[in-house]
């Protein structure tokens, strides 16, 4: 810029006439720093509308306000003639409304900056929200078009094939994704069977009809809770009282899962074998479910050091002195509101997954045979405390904890009782989990070049 000389150039009168009958090497004590108001600690709030509408907050006064609509909606809810209807539903959720059309979504969200994202899993529809606090009450009217008052126009429909086949094949691509949705096929007989992707003989047959029957017999009030943090408990009350319960009533009923048990293979060549071996685990919130969280600690669950190897593990271990070929080795532990899974998780080069799986499963029993130690024990429960105290320092993390906490048993559970229920776990329950596993009926999903992998009445 023309005539500046740069700061070295300022005049010192711009910095040093406030103190010029002072001493610089001596304190300014007679000026006092000025007092920041401080915000008063809040706890998550949690109201019930007469509507059997959830609403929860937490108000931590951040800049960014998170807000989430949570619904008893995921693919357990499906029934035979509309499978993948809630894969369908996750991709029109950016669709003309009956309040906003597409555009209008778009072009208000990004004016503000803001966000809306919507994920699903077998037991939930998860809406989310991100914004700047001070556009709270501009970009909620959109959270609130997307979940209460969708338009499913055929051709918006016909425009969704494409991306559904895509998120089909990349899903089927993934060996992992694979063998989780073959697990859960060949667990249960019905409900949580259900994948998370519209199925091949299914696709292009979802239509408006199935998508608006769904969403009348899920989409009510009792079956949803409205979730916020850094927002004004009041403010998302209102919400939900002026919005969200129109929609009154239980909604279709929910059809409890059965485990059977049962295997399935997938033989697709490769070097690779991934193999999940499991048992029906515990129920969601349940003290045995924290026994199957200790001991999946306990063999270990994945490492601890980013890009770092998962050779510490008592799995790794003790499959080190089996088998000189690489491999990897997880426990597997996934909750729900009325059954779980808990097993073994291993991937191996093809010729040596037998004894992989083998000696997985080796460590297992020894562990339900009483060979664990106190040490063991304490490490398990300061891991599993670490792990979840620190996922709560995510904002995305924490909401989805609060909404699906508050939509499944009505309250919250403070991290300070959750960090107790952990430390509660004793030996007798981690071995008593373990001999669950040992003795339970199996499920078993592998997929590869199969030819040295064992069946699962062979383990």
């Amino acid at each position: 810029m023309k005539g500046f000389r740069g700061f070295t150039y300022l005049s010192r009168r711009c910095y040093a006439a406030a103190r010029r009958s002072e001493s610089l090497r001596e304190p300014l004590v007679t000026r006092k720093p000025a007092s920041t108001a401080a915000f008063p600690t809040q706890d998550v709030q949690v109201s019930k509308l007469p509507s059997g509408l959830l609403v929860a907050s937490l108000e931590n006064y951040s800049p960014v306000s998170k807000i989430g609509v949570f619904v008893k909606a995921g693919s357990r809810y499906e029934t035979v003639e509309n499978l993948g209807v809630t894969h369908v539903l996750r991709l029109a959720a950016n669709l003309t409304t009956k309040g906003a059309s597409a555009f209008k979504i778009c072009r208000g969200l990004e004016a503000v900056g803001a966000s809306l994202s919507v994920t699903s899993s077998r037991e939930h529809m998860i809406y989310s929200l991100d914004c700047l606090r001070d556009d709270f009450d501009t970009v909620i009217e959109y959270l609130v078009n997307v979940t209460s008052a969708p338009d499913f126009r055929p051709w918006e429909l016909s425009d969704l094939s494409p991306r559904i086949k895509i998120d089909r094949a990349v899903a089927e691509q993934s060996p992992q994704t694979g063998v989780l949705e073959k697990l859960h096929e060949a667990a249960y007989k019905n409900a949580l069977s259900n994948s998370l992707y519209c199925p091949d003989h299914m696709m292009g047959k979802i239509g408006v009809d199935h998508l608006q029957q769904f969403f009348e017999n899920h989409y009510t009030g009792a079956r949803m809770a409205l979730v916020g943090l850094g927002v004004s408990h009041d403010a998302l009350k209102q919400v939900g009282e002026q919005y969200l319960s129109v929609r009154k009533g239980a909604g279709a009923p929910a059809v409890k899962a059965v485990y059977r048990g049962g295997e399935l293979r997938a033989e697709c060549g490769g070097a690779l074998v991934h193999a999940l071996v499991t048992c029906e685990g515990a129920v969601t919130g349940s003290a045995e479910a924290n026994a199957f969280s200790v001991l999946q600690r306990l063999l270990g669950a994945g490492p601890h050091v980013k890009r770092g190897s998962n050779m510490t593990s008592r799995l790794s271990q003790g499959i080190a002195k089996a088998t000189t070929q690489p491999f990897d080795a997880t426990a597997f532990n996934a909750t729900y509101s009325d059954s779980g899974l808990f097993g073994l998780y291993t991937i191996s080069q093809a010729h040596s997954a037998r004894e992989v799986i083998s000696a997985a499963m080796t460590e297992v029993k020894a562990i339900a045979e009483g060979r664990l130690t106190a040490d063991d024990l304490t490490r398990a429960k300061n891991q599993l405390q670490a792990d979840y105290l620190m996922s709560l320092e995510n904002s995305e993390s924490w909401l989805e904890e609060l909404g699906v906490q508050v939509l499944s048993s009505g309250s919250y559970s403070s991290p300070q009782s959750v960090t107790q229920s952990i430390d509660s776990v004793t030996s007798s329950d981690v071995v008593k989990a373990a001999k669950k596993f040992v003795e339970s009926k199996k499920t078993m999903s592998c997929c590869g070049h199969l030819a040295n992998t064992p069946f699962a009445d062979e383990l």
